[in-house]
């Protein structure tokens, strides 16, 4: 493991304990020995910029949100890729006739046409309130947007994106889903921040728990899936570690030598 110069984390699950919604204090301490090895640390997250976590005391290089969709680091923006305006709209339509509000991401906002149980309780694993903007449709027509939210399980995926051309899901909950551009994802974000740093993907490692980190763990060269993480996700992992209420990611890199000393 001398050779990890980057590594992507996945935040809901991963980092923090979703039945807890904080990060713990020897996960902020991981985190800093990692960043005094000099080790480039990135959010990759289904979250928008404005839902980013503040973790105190440690600052993140670089960041994938909605998915991939929009990657920046601290200087500048990286890469990005909206939905077409006829496929979001296309997915309004169909949401609204499963009865099913919708969330819309741009980059400075997200809002939604309506609200139900499953929509508020997604948002609130971020800290957030799912606000029912007026100006909804004006937005769409006028905004890039990155990143489509609504209550869904898997027996409507086929409805939520029937006659769509250019979008698809991603969901890391089974109540929910993230719907983002058909080229887009995690693994294609990794791929650009890569790129941009100069870096191999052997030279990255990636933690996560949901279906949507699925193309993250592909995209590095080794990736490692929580204990705590979707059946799907651990059969394609190269390695399944401990359970995010148990520190995992602590526990593996003090294993592997990452940290360069034993963190409280």
């Amino acid at each position: 493991m001398k050779n990890v110069k980057i590594i992507f984390f996945d935040v809901d699950g991963t980092l923090i304990d979703m039945s807890k919604k904080q990060i713990s204090k020897r996960m902020l301490a991981t985190l800093k020995a990692l960043k005094k090895q000099g080790i480039l640390l990135c959010i990759a997250t289904g979250r928008s910029l404005i839902a980013l976590p503040q973790f105190e005391g440690v600052t993140f290089d670089a960041f994938l949100t909605f998915n991939g969709s929009y990657c920046f680091n601290q200087a500048e923006g990286i890469h990005q890729n909206p939905i077409p305006k006829k496929d979001v709209q296309q997915i309004i339509e169909n949401a609204t006739a499963l009865k099913r509000p919708v969330a819309i991401a741009t980059k400075d906002r997200t809002v939604a046409n309506g609200k139900d149980a499953d929509l508020g309780e997604y948002f609130s694993f971020a800290h957030q309130e799912v606000i029912v903007a007026e100006d909804f449709e004006e937005l769409i027509q006028q905004q890039d947007i990155f990143q489509v939210m609504l209550g869904s399980g898997k027996e409507d995926y086929a409805k939520v994106m029937a006659n769509t051309t250019e979008a698809k899901i991603t969901a890391w909950w089974d109540r929910a889903v993230d719907i983002i551009p058909a080229s887009s994802g995690k693994g294609s974000g990794i791929a650009k921040m890569l790129a941009y740093y100069g870096l191999d993907k052997s030279e990255a490692i990636a933690f996560g728990d949901g279906n949507n980190d699925i193309e993250m763990l592909e995209a590095v060269g080794w990736g490692l899936a929580m204990a705590n993480a979707s059946d799907e996700l651990k059969a394609i992992a190269d390695e399944v570690i401990g359970h995010v209420a148990e520190e995992g990611i602590y526990q593996y890199c003090l294993e592997n030598g990452l940290l360069g000393e034993v963190v409280q």
